[in-house]
Parts: structure tokens; C-alpha cells; sequence
């Protein structure tokens, strides 16, 4: 039976070849395995580990690309930090889909929530296409630049930044003039509109991607609980807290109206926003004379002390660095002050807006203001080193855990 086999190989062979002579293409794959090995928690432990190292390079270079853009903002500067986020949002994506293959896996707790940071840690996550990856981190790079060189130009040929306006609304108490900042500043964002409508697209489509509804589920799934559980939260916390706020906000507009007239601010209407003493409405702490009880404790004015005791940007700075000393806390890293932007540049366009940086994720700790002598901002120093001393806090932390348990915990 030995040379029917063969003649029966020979010909099984033959026909082989003839098929392909004639067009046909070899299937010269490998055997596929009838099962894959199931995955480990020993697995798990591996990429985690390996991935660790990426994120700390990634992290490293994406922060040192945002920092020169937010303080040298141009076209260039603007190209090259798209390119790096580009580059981070692939990966974060792609990592971000690799850690969901562990979801079924039995892990230990840390573990588990390293993966679960992992698979959230994007605020803004891309879809897997390159194409509209880029075009999202550009997006995101050309909303910084509008933001940061916005700039209202007025009939006397005065321009005024974002910081300058921000400080009128603060201290004017001139109906027309508070109006004419906050309608300013909106047209200067216009432009931002078609593009923000594009990245939540972008956004949402990435979001689903990634398993979520959308981003606002995605971002919602972060607070250790399920993202409808969280919005139910949010509307039991809102339903206590609101009847205190509507009676302060039916006090504040009262108050406001007999400050600038019933024909202005109506009783029975929604407060106008700009004569909340705030470019965005969110603190209504510079109206406090307006709207303070008679005979109430006027508190002091910060300002007027700031003035008195000769503060400048850099004493500001310290000053609130003494409060957080005086705590317990190590003092700031030299570095700190040699690296921070502390007073807005006369010769280039630079992002304003207070924020806190950690580029390291361990001692290159910076704030990036644009000072003004005001008890505001005094406060809002106090505010960023918050989140500096915050940061040197867990920088011992694996990467996965170099942030608040949540944001509520950063901004609290």
C-alpha cells in the first residue's frame, strides 16, 4: 500500500502545482491554532510594566511640546505640538484597546486599576484613523492658539487681552462697559466654534471606539462608579444644594437691580451674566460689596493689602508657597521659579489662563500665569500651587497613579 500513498501524494502535488501555474495562490499561511492561550494575570503584569516605561517617555515629551507651545505661540510651535499629540493619542488609543483584553481576566486589585486608568486616561480620545487623528490634534493645537492670542482691538485702537478684560469685569461697575468685555471676548471665540463642533465629533467617534456612548460617558466612567450611577449622583447632590442656590442667586439679583435699575436686570428674568464680576460667570466674589448683607463683615480687601505691603508677582507667588510651607510641605524646587511663567510677555503671544505643571513626574514642578495684583489673583496662585504640591505628592506613584484618585480631588 506504500506506493499507492505515494502515487496519491505525487498526484495531490502535481494537481498543487498545476493550480498554481495556472493562477491560483499558494495558502503558505501557518496552521491556525484551534485555541489561543488564555491570557494571565502574569501577562497582565508584563504589559503593565512594559507599557510604564512608554507612558513615562510619552508623558515627558507631550508636556515639554504643550509648555513651549502655551508660552511661544506660533505656527510652528503649534505644528509641532499636533504632531506630538498626534503621536500620544495613537498610542494612548491603542494602549487603551490592548488593556481591554485583559477585561475577562481574573487580576489582582492593582492591577485591575492600572488597566482601568489605562483604558480612561485620554481626555479626548481619537478615532483609529490617521487621518482624523491628525486632524483632531490640530484642531486641539489651533484652539490653544485662538484662546491664546485672542484679543479685543477697541474704537481707540487700545487692545486689550483676555486678562485685561477679565480685570475690568472684575472692578468696573459700569453696566455698558462690563457689556461690552463679555460680547468682546465672544467674538473673539467665534472661530473656535465650527472647529470645537468638528473635535466633539472627532471626540464621540473615538469614545465609541473605545466602547464607550460618547466622550461625556467616557468621562463620566471615571469616578469609580458606572457613568449613569454617576449622573444620578450628580442630580441628588444638585436637588440639596439647590434650594441654597436659588435663594442666593434671587438675593444677587436683587441686589444687582437696585444697583443698576430694574430695566437692566428685571426681577422675574435670568441674571445677565457679564455684571457677575467674571469673564465666565463661575465666581461672583468680586461683586461681594454689591451684594453683601448691610452691616455684614466687609472681609478685607486683598488687593488694597497687596498694594499696601508692596507685593509684587514674585512675592505673590511666594507668599502662597509660605501657606502650603507652613503645612508641613517641602518648599518649591528652585527650578520653580527659574522655569515658571509668572508676568505676560511683551514680545509674544502666550496662553494666559492659570495653570499648574508637573512635566516629569517628579521635580519640574511650574505655573504658567499671567500675574495681575489682585486678592483674585492672590487667590488663584494659592489655587495652582494646590495642584503643584498635589503632584510632588504621588510623583513616587506608579505612572497609572501620578494623578488625583479623581479631578474632584485636584480642583476641590
Amino acid at each position: 500500500m506504500t506506493p499507492f500513498k505515494l502515487s496519491l501524494t505525487a498526484a495531490l502535488v502535481g494537481s498543487a502545482l498545476l493550480l498554481a501555474s495556472c493562477g491560483e495562490k499558494q495558502n503558505t499561511a501557518a496552521p491556525v491554532k484551534a485555541e489561543q492561550r488564555a491570557l494571565t494575570e502574569a501577562d497582565a503584569v508584563a504589559f503593565l510594566d512594559e507599557t510604564a516605561t512608554k507612558l513615562e517617555q510619552l508623558y515627558l515629551e507631550s508636556n515639554r511640546a504643550e509648555w513651549i507651545y502655551s508660552n511661544f505661540i506660533t505656527e510652528d510651535t503649534a505644528s509641532l505640538a499636533a504632531d506630538v499629540n498626534e503621536k500620544l493619542t495613537v498610542e494612548m488609543v491603542n494602549l487603551a484597546t490592548a488593556a481591554a483584553k485583559f477585561d475577562q481576566v481574573a487580576l489582582s486589585d492593582d492591577s485591575r486599576r492600572k488597566l482601568d486608568k489605562l483604558k480612561l486616561a485620554l481626555t479626548l480620545p481619537a478615532p483609529q484613523d490617521a487621518a482624523k487623528t491628525a486632524e483632531m490634534a490640530k484642531i486641539v493645537a489651533e484652539l490653544g492658539g485662538l484662546y491664546g492670542k485672542g484679543k479685543y482691538c477697541k474704537a481707540d485702537g487700545k487692545c486689550l487681552s483676555l486678562g485685561d478684560m477679565s480685570a475690568i469685569m472684575a472692578s468696573s461697575r459700569d453696566y455698558d462697559e462690563q457689556l461690552e468685555m463679555w460680547q468682546a471676548w465672544r467674538e473673539i471665540s467665534k472661530p473656535m466654534r465650527p472647529l470645537y463642533t468638528r473635535l466633539i465629533e472627532l471626540t464621540n467617534e473615538g469614545a465609541k471606539e473605545l466602547g464607550y456612548a460618547d466622550t461625556g460617558a467616557m468621562w463620566r466612567s471615571k469616578y469609580d462608579m458606572p457613568a449613569d450611577d454617576f449622573a444620578k449622583e450628580l442630580d441628588r447632590v444638585w436637588d440639596q444644594v439647590k434650594p441654597l442656590y436659588e435663594s442666593l442667586h434671587c438675593h444677587v439679583r436683587s441686589k444687582l437691580s437696585e444697583q443698576y435699575g430694574a430695566d437692566k436686570v428685571p426681577l422675574d428674568k435670568p441674571i445677565p451674566a457679564h455684571l457677575l464680576g467674571n469673564m465666565w460667570a463661575q465666581s461672583w466674589g468680586n461683586i461681594y460689596d454689591i451684594v453683601a448683607p448691610k452691616d455684614a463683615d466687609p472681609g478685607y480687601d486683598v488687593t488694597k493689602l497687596l498694594e499696601q505691603h508692596n507685593y509684587d508677582e514674585i512675592k505673590m507667588v511666594k507668599g502662597a508657597e509660605g501657606f502650603f510651607t507652613s503645612l508641613g510641605f517641602a518648599p518649591l524646587p528652585e527650578t520653580f521659579y527659574q522655569r515658571s511663567l509668572f508676568l505676560k510677555p511683551a514680545d509674544r503671544d502666550v496662553e494666559c489662563h492659570a495653570s499648574a505643571w508637573d512635566l516629569d513626574a517628579k521635580d519640574d514642578l511650574r505655573i504658567k500665569m499671567c500675574i495681575q495684583r489682585t486678592g483674585e489673583e492672590f487667590s488663584v496662585i494659592h489655587h495652582e500651587l494646590g495642584h503643584n504640591f498635589y503632584q510632588r505628592a504621588y510623583k513616587d506613584q506608579p505612572v497609572y497613579f501620578q494623578e488625583s484618585a479623581n479631578d474632584g480631588f485636584h480642583e476641590a
